[in-house]
């Protein structure tokens, strides 16, 4: 029945539910927890989560992996898949639906639980979703899920799901985040080597390319107003705003 299902998946107008949590917790052996629908942790995730606090790793870490778990569970949620027992296809369709979906519209504390009708409009002036700051030509968060989210979340659920197959977790047989099928000896080298060869190659099979970035610079004409505002020397020869790329 399941099967069938997947057969017929059209996710063109698929909505995430806004399900659980990450929670912060002061606690050290535990920063971050996630939670499901009723306020439970989510075990495996916090499993995986307790693996990542015992290496070398960002104390931030747990919690921008732990973003990206949440996303996925409550994929797994809305369509009723338990996380053991996924599909190729059902990450396929995951990462489809992270490239083509808009992202949800988070909605502030104050309004939440209202009625569209209620919530004000956004307020006016603010440049449109994707656009380059006019000062900074930095590009505003878009209403895509970016390139560089997208292959975030696909090496995490691809780490998460080899943790639970080498600890031999639930009813796991295969990684749903497979790598690239030719690159798979190039990994087994990678790891004889350290992994510092080759650590930045592209080697999900749904891990999109990421573009490099383009450094931001001040455009001249913003560069000589802040410089002209400026009221000594001093400011001029050490203000962070004047250091151009």
């Amino acid at each position: 029945m399941l099967d069938e299902q997947r057969s017929g998946r059209d996710l063109r107008n698929f909505v995430l539910p806004e399900l659980g949590q990450v929670l912060k917790t002061g606690d050290p052996w535990e920063p971050y927890r996630v939670l499901d629908g009723r306020g439970r942790a989510v075990e495996p995730a916090a499993l995986y989560l307790k693996e990542l606090m015992a290496r070398d790793s960002s104390p931030l870490t747990p919690r921008s992996y732990g973003m990206d778990l949440l996303r996925w569970f409550r994929f797994l949620w809305a369509l009723g898949i338990e996380w053991d027992r996924v599909t190729r296809e059902d990450a396929r369709d995951f990462m489809l639906w992270m490239k083509v979906a808009d992202k949800p519209k988070r909605v502030h504390w104050r309004h939440r639980g209202k009625a569209v009708s209620k919530v004000p409009p956004p307020r006016n002036g603010r440049p449109a979703p994707g656009t380059p700051n006019p000062v900074t030509g930095k590009p505003t968060v878009g209403t895509k899920y970016s390139p560089a989210t997208r292959a975030h979340c696909e090496t995490v659920l691809r780490e998460f799901y080899n943790f639970h197959l080498d600890e031999s977790t639930g009813s796991l047989l295969v990684n749903p985040f497979p790598l690239v099928r030719g690159r798979r000896l190039s990994q087994l080298r990678t790891q004889r080597d350290g992994g510092k060869k080759h650590r930045n190659r592209r080697t999900g099979l749904y891990r999109p390319t990421v573009p490099q970035r383009v450094p931001r610079r001040i455009r001249d004409e913003m560069y000589t107003k802040v410089f002209a505002g400026l009221r000594s020397h001093r400011d001029r020869e050490g203000h962070p705003a004047l250091i151009r790329g």
